[in-house]
């Protein structure tokens, strides 16, 4: 009955494992297939194809596992190299660009997302991790390809705003495989995770959901008049703390403005 229990654990064990990696190979073969894609977009090389697919497709689980002070799985297992070059040669052959692709490449892109945010949350919970730490992985972990990606093209980051949102469904989607059940994290909480973060994501696409901006105008703004007004009045001030007295037209300028 024991040698039972024992291997029917190592079967789930293994079983769990298996999961992880495939749904890590998912958002890799994802985000190679966008980066590779914008290099077709921009008239690239062939090296321009494989710096992007690759950079867009590993980068996130590179950050995740040297933040974790571990060797990148990207160097230790050479399915995912192959899987991130396979995104690329996926772009390179065919042409995933105009209104046609518009969704499936924004559908790609919220899956990788959440199988990302899901992997990296997970990965984070087993090394021990408390809560608020294993969230920020999994953000980073989701949103760190794209930051790469985007660094190597000379822009700014999309990440940092100014888009649609992309930080905010990585950490709900990492927030819901939390909110899970600790034994069935591995399994059923990294398949709500990327339900949340992928639904999240593309609603934030359909709907045009954005987080709020600094406004670079606000504040206050006076009219020549109003200021010039302010300045009297603060030179009035000025004289009746020094005991002057104040002409009247000056008192009547306050009414006019």
């Amino acid at each position: 009955m024991a040698d039972t229990f024992g291997v029917h654990s190592a079967l789930t064990e293994l079983d769990v494992t298996e999961a992880f990696r495939v749904v890590d190979l998912a958002g890799v073969l994802c985000n190679g297939i966008l980066g590779a894609s914008i290099a077709r977009q921009r008239r690239f090389d062939i090296v321009g194809f494989v710096v992007l697919g690759v950079a867009s497709g590993l980068a996130g689980g590179v950050l995740r596992d040297v933040m974790l002070n571990t060797r990148p799985v990207a160097i230790t297992d050479p399915a995912y190299l192959f899987t991130a070059l396979a995104g690329a040669l996926v772009a390179l052959i065919f042409a995933i660009d105009g209104r046609r692709w518009r969704w499936p490449l924004l559908v790609i892109d919220a899956l990788a997302l959440g199988c990302w945010a899901a992997t990296g949350t997970i990965k984070a919970q087993l090394a021990g991790l408390g809560l608020l730490s294993s969230l920020f992985l999994g953000v980073i972990t989701a949103v760190g390809g794209g930051m790469v990606r985007d660094l190597c093209l000379g822009q700014v980051p999309a990440v940092l705003g100014g888009s649609t949102l992309l930080a905010t469904p990585a950490a709900a989607a990492s927030l819901a495989v939390l909110l899970t059940p600790a034994p069935a994290r591995p399994t059923w909480g990294m398949a709500i995770g990327i339900v949340v973060g992928s639904g999240i994501s593309l609603s934030s696409r359909r709907l045009g959901w954005a987080l709020p901006t600094a406004d670079p105008d606000a504040g206050v703004h006076l009219s020549r008049q109003q200021l010039r007004a302010l300045m009297r009045r603060s030179e009035r001030a000025g004289a009746r703390r020094a005991g002057h007295v104040v002409p009247r037209h000056d008192r009547d300028d306050d009414v006019d403005s």
